[in-house]
């Protein structure tokens, strides 16, 4: 279970203007101090920061943060590239979100990593992905994945600066994801402060819910949206932003996953920076 999944159901983030650091409950019911920015391979970060990480800007920067509305996401173009990810078919619990991204073979999905492998047990078995679910209906068909890439530093260490993965899944009828669907485009290196709308799958929930906010550097290797009720389930979901209405589709700068794989209370969400490894990661799932 991750770190979202423990705290969903009550931990709450207060952020402490007078001393300017940053508390979260934990799961076994403690209250340690969480720093701005996470722990990465390079052990890059700010270097003016001060204590727990915060200085000046980044304090003004989150006392004028704006939290997003969450409703239940419609079934539009857009919304039916992302789906709920199962063991072995529909019929049983979902746990993580995944959604269709542009590949040469038109069959790729990108999620987090935490949600298809982990690091002490291997990959994940028996996953489908089932794009478009909704109160048990699968209007898209399932789509067992097959092949999946992950960063060898979250193979070896569970590295929360590459927490994504893309899978391939097994074409369904003669057809390719992507032919039956359409797909997001994969956008690297766009920067920390973006528009996106963040799509996913409540494990609690038949339906997905989206919310829209602008993005914000949680350091130089992850980003934070601040949308309410994204419990577990979430781990996963795309944030999309520069929506295209000719072709109804966007650019996947970002999955709900990271910094505590995805963060531990539902109103603040976390995502490694599509950057270079990234990018590698994807060439590796594609070539």
């Amino acid at each position: 279970m991750t770190v979202r999944e423990l705290a969903a159901a009550g931990a709450a983030l207060a952020v402490l203007a007078a001393a300017g650091c940053t508390t979260a409950a934990g799961p076994g019911g403690a209250t340690p101090t969480v720093g701005s920015h996470p722990a990465s391979a390079s052990g890059s970060g700010p270097a003016s920061t001060g204590g727990h990480g915060w200085n000046r800007e980044r304090l003004r920067g989150a006392l004028g943060r704006q939290t997003g509305v969450t409703r239940t996401a419609k079934p539009t173009v857009l919304n039916g590239l992302i789906g709920a990810v199962f063991t072995r078919n529909a019929d049983g619990d979902h746990f993580c979100t995944a959604s269709v991204v542009d590949s040469a073979g038109l069959n790729l999905i990108v999620t987090a990593a935490h949600c298809v492998w982990d690091p002490q047990l291997g990959q994940r078995s028996d996953l489908v992905f089932v794009p478009g679910y909704r109160d048990g209906d699968t209007p898209s068909g399932v789509w067992p994945l097959l092949a999946v890439t992950v960063d060898q530093a979250w193979k070896d260490d569970g590295d929360p600066d590459v927490d994504v993965a893309f899978a391939v899944v097994q074409p369904q009828n003669g057809q390719q994801v992507q032919q039956v669907l359409g797909a997001n485009r994969l956008g690297i290196d766009r920067g920390y402060r973006l528009p996106v709308k963040v799509t996913g799958y409540p494990g609690t929930s038949e339906v997905p819910i989206t919310c829209s906010n602008t993005t914000t550097e949680q350091s130089p290797t992850q980003l934070r949206i601040d949308c309410p009720d994204y419990t577990g389930g979430t781990s996963g979901s795309p944030w999309v932003t520069d929506f295209d209405p000719d072709t109804r589709t966007g650019t996947v700068v970002g999955v709900i996953g990271g910094y505590q794989e995805g963060g531990d209370t539902p109103d603040t969400s976390y995502s490694s920076y599509f950057g270079d490894r990234v990018q590698a990661l994807y060439d590796r799932a594609t070539g």
